[in-house]
């Protein structure tokens, strides 16, 4: 190999600057959003979800709680009396005393009722998480639904913006070959209306923009920039009926709805244990000190100024008779189990629904998409051919105007298709219970476990174990500014295929 062939050309070397230089530029530019970094970023801060969390933490407390009936417990109390007026016959009334006492009071028999108050604890707490689930997955559906809006209608104004463009165009080649007589006044009428309606449906593109962008800040928490095409979604099912047993196995809904039905049952045992005897066992102390203000009203004769006592025993309750209302507590409960059993049929039902439901608008749309594409292909052949015929005055004005809306019209179905296309494969993906945190890759930090601060606090016995005092985690969007109709400059994103 000679020399000249080691060495680049010229040009190659100007070219190989200039890409060279490009690659510098590219840390500089703005970073584009995808569809995975605005559901993170939701799932950092949505505050449906913050609250969603805080929320569960609350119903977490609630075993501890029921616990706690089934613990020991340890009371004390003090006192110190100044007696301002003493009987003057009374001549074992001290003037003052202090009294102290302490009781410590365990249960040993209750009917079962901390037992199944704490297992129906147990299975709200996992009813809770399984709800916080759906709400996790209904959020990632908004965004979902908000991103792929965002999209939608910049094509769209992308799509009248150049509608306009081009109907100006021919207005004014319209009105020029009015001035030459070639065509009339109505022909300028046309045109002229043609392109005050497409200005009208530009406005309206442009506010349903700005409307879609407001809808994702509102999710995110930022505004949407320079958003990404979506990435394919996986593990769609081949038929509805796989789609509906992957939801009858995963949907959190059916989940949450199963254990509140197990805690319902719960409460039953938890009613009837009322009419059982509660046996706890007793040690009590106490100290008097009258401080030196107890007088016998005998000369020479003192009296002792302070006294101890202790007891020790077992305290047993038997209700006999409460007016009906211990068997009124269990038929109560029985009817909340027959409710929860009901309402877990109609979330089955309500998942079936959505499942079939958000099957057939997917395929729907994807049938959509591709007739769409050929009636877009056709349609601006069938332009280009009336355009075409117009030159040689086998076609009107009217009839170019016709051919481009119908044009415009099939592009705007396209995108529409595709976004609602979208849109519903991750409903169905939704309703399968697979569009979580934990299916869809969500990166950016740890995700969050309600089974971390579940097992902090199951077992506290600490009275004093406070946690921190509440701060705002969800990011207001006060800061951030009015979303625009500003669309970026040249043909429309592309869809997912």
């Amino acid at each position: 190999m000679t020399d000249s062939d080691k060495k680049p050309s010229p040009r190659r070397a100007r070219w190989l600057a200039g890409l060279a230089a490009s690659a510098l530029m590219l840390p500089m530019a703005a970073e584009a959003e995808t569809l995975q970094g605005a559901l993170a970023k939701a799932y950092e801060n949505n505050p449906t979800l913050t609250a969603a969390r805080a929320g569960q933490r609350a119903t977490d407390e609630n075993v501890p709680i029921e616990k706690s009936f089934g613990l020991p417990e340890i009371g004390t109390q003090a006192s110190y009396e100044e007696n301002l007026i003493i009987p003057g016959n009374n001549f074992s009334s001290p003037a003052r005393s202090i009294t102290m006492g302490g009781r410590l009071s365990v249960p040993i028999y209750q009917g079962g009722a901390v037992r199944n108050a704490v297992r129906a604890a147990k299975h709200r707490v996992e009813a809770g998480q399984a709800n916080l689930r759906a709400t996790e997955a209904s959020i990632f559906s908004q965004v979902v639904g908000a991103y792929m809006d965002v999209i939608r209608d910049q094509a769209i104004v992308q799509l009248n913006q150049k509608n306009v463009a081009v109907l100006r165009t021919n207005l004014q080649a319209t009105s020029d070959r009015f001035e030459i007589g070639d065509l009339t006044r109505t022909d300028v009428a046309q045109s002229e209306a043609r392109l005050a309606l497409a200005e009208g449906d530009l406005r309206t593109a442009e506010a349903n923009l700005i409307a879609s962008r407001e809808a994702y800040i509102r999710l995110v928490g930022e505004a949407p920039v320079d958003l990404e095409p979506p990435p394919p979604l996986p593990n769609l099912p081949a038929t509805a009926e796989e789609a509906v047993a992957i939801a009858l196995d995963s949907n959190p809904d059916i989940e949450a709805a199963s254990e509140q039905v197990k805690a319902s049952r719960a409460d039953i045992g938890t009613a009837r244990s009322s009419r059982a005897p509660k046996v706890s066992a007793i040690l009590s102390g106490g100290y008097n000190n009258f401080l030196g203000s107890l007088n016998s009203g005998v000369p020479g004769v003192s009296l002792t100024q302070e006294t101890s006592s202790a007891a020790a025993g077992v305290e047993v309750t038997l209700p006999i008779f409460t007016g009906g209302r211990r068997s009124a507590q269990v038929r109560q409960a029985q009817s909340r189990s027959s409710q929860a059993i009901e309402q877990y049929v109609e979330v089955e039902r309500g998942v079936i629904a959505q499942t079939r439901g958000a099957y057939a608008a997917w395929q729907a749309n994807e049938r959509i998409i591709a007739a769409t594409r050929q009636a877009v292909g056709a349609n601006a052949l069938s332009l280009e051919g009336v355009r075409a015929e117009n030159s040689v005055g086998t076609r009107s004005i009217l009839d170019i105007l016709n051919a481009e809306q119908e044009y415009l019209n099939t592009q705007v179905q396209l995108v529409s298709a595709q976004r609602n296309s979208y849109v519903a494969a991750f409903s169905l993906l939704a309703a399968m219970g697979k569009a979580e945190a934990r299916d869809l890759g969500i990166e950016g930090g740890a995700l969050y476990d309600p089974e971390v601060n579940y097992r902090r606090v199951k077992g506290q016995l600490w009275d004093w174990a406070d946690d921190p005092e509440p701060q705002q985690v969800a990011t207001d969007t006060r800061a951030v500014p009015a979303a625009d109709a500003a669309v970026p400059e040249g043909p429309p994103a592309p869809a997912p295929q």
